[in-house]
């Protein structure tokens, strides 16, 4: 049986879970999450807590139940704590700001280059630490308006400047080697 499926999803106080048919509305403080999910997985509420079971042991079962599981954990949280990313700006002169809810970036084009935010998606800029996150409720949307924003300027392998996701290593390269001799 699958370690993540089995477990059962535990909704907090102000979150509220609605079951139709194959479609999971979640509704918090944060916002509203609705997915639809094969109608093969069986979901039911219980206590508080919503558990996911599978009809059969096949392998394509039993990969739907995990990810039934994890899909519907991701929207409690997102709902009631909100999901966030946070990029890190590396380079002299490139930078972040904000001009009403749109994201400034200059980072080294000839450009400023602005993002318009998806609905649902809040950006916010520590322009001291250079570092820009990204916050909204769907998982999903948060981390591709990353990975986005980081496809703008990738971190290059000889200075490591561009974009970077906080925390990452990027892995260097050595530059040219002087002539010896």
């Amino acid at each position: 049986m699958s370690r993540i499926g089995r477990k059962p999803v535990t909704v907090p106080n102000g979150v509220q879970v609605t079951i139709r048919e194959t479609t999971v509305v979640v509704k918090g403080p944060k916002g509203e999450l609705a997915r639809t999910f094969p109608n093969a997985m069986a979901l039911r509420m219980e206590e508080g807590q919503l558990m996911v079971e599978r009809p059969s042991d096949e392998p394509a079962m039993r990969a739907l139940h995990g990810m039934t599981r994890a899909l519907i954990q991701n929207m409690v949280i997102g709902v009631s704590q909100g999901i966030s990313k946070s990029l890190q700006i590396e380079g002299v002169g490139y930078r972040a700001e904000m001009k009403g809810k749109d994201l400034v970036l200059a980072v080294g084009f000839s450009h400023p280059v602005v993002v318009n935010p998806p609905p649902g998606i809040n950006f916010a800029v520590d322009e001291k630490t250079k570092i820009i996150t990204i916050s909204g409720a769907d998982k999903e949307v948060v981390g591709q308006v990353a990975a986005n924003l980081r496809k703008i300027r990738p971190p290059e392998p000889y200075k490591g400047k561009g974009l970077r996701y906080l925390g990452e290593h990027v892995r260097r390269k050595a530059g040219k080697a002087g002539k010896v001799g």
